[in-house]
C-alpha cells in the first residue's frame, strides 16, 4: 500500500500536476502582445516595462500568456526576462516613502501599473516604475 502512495505521488509531480507557473515580465519599453505565435497575428495590446506574465505555453521562440486581469496573448521571448515584477490591482494605489501607512505618500497609481521589484519587509514590496520613480506599495494592492 506505501509503495502504490509514493507512486502516486511520484507520477503526480512527473507530470507537472503541482508544478508552479513560469512569471516573466516585459523586458522592452513598449512591447506588442499578438494573437497568435508570429508577427503576422494582429496586434491585441501594448504594454511598457514590466509588466508580469503568467507562461501558458510555447510555441518556438513565442510565449502565450496570461496576465493580471486574466486576459491571453502572444510576446516574443527576446521581449521578456525574468524579473520580479508586479501591477497594480486596484484602482487607486498609494504609493509611499516608506514601508508602512505611517510613512507620507509619495504619488498615487491607478490600477495596470507596472513596477520593478527593489526590495520587501514584510508585507511592503519597494518599488521602481520604468520612468524612475520609486517608492513602497503593500501587497495586498498589486499582482
Amino acid at each position: 500500500m506505501r509503495f502504490i502512495s509514493l507512486l502516486t505521488v511520484a507520477v503526480i509531480l512527473l507530470t507537472g500536476s503541482f508544478a508552479m507557473a513560469e512569471r516573466l515580465s516585459v523586458s522592452s519599453r513598449i512591447a506588442n502582445i499578438r494573437s497568435g505565435p508570429g508577427t503576422d497575428y494582429e496586434i491585441l495590446w501594448k504594454v511598457e516595462s514590466y509588466y508580469p506574465i503568467i507562461v501558458l505555453k510555447k510555441s518556438g521562440s513565442w510565449i502565450n500568456f496570461r496576465d493580471f486581469e486574466g486576459d491571453e496573448g502572444w510576446i516574443h521571448t527576446s521581449l521578456v526576462r525574468k524579473k520580479p515584477t508586479v501591477i497594480t490591482i486596484k484602482n487607486t494605489c498609494n504609493v509611499r516613502n516608506g514601508p508602512g501607512t505611517n510613512h507620507d505618500i509619495l504619488f498615487t497609481v491607478e490600477k495596470g501599473i507596472p513596477f520593478l521589484i527593489l526590495d520587501r519587509q514584510k508585507n511592503w514590496l519597494q518599488i521602481k516604475h520604468a520612468d524612475g520613480d520609486r517608492g513602497w506599495i503593500h501587497k495586498s494592492l498589486v499582482w
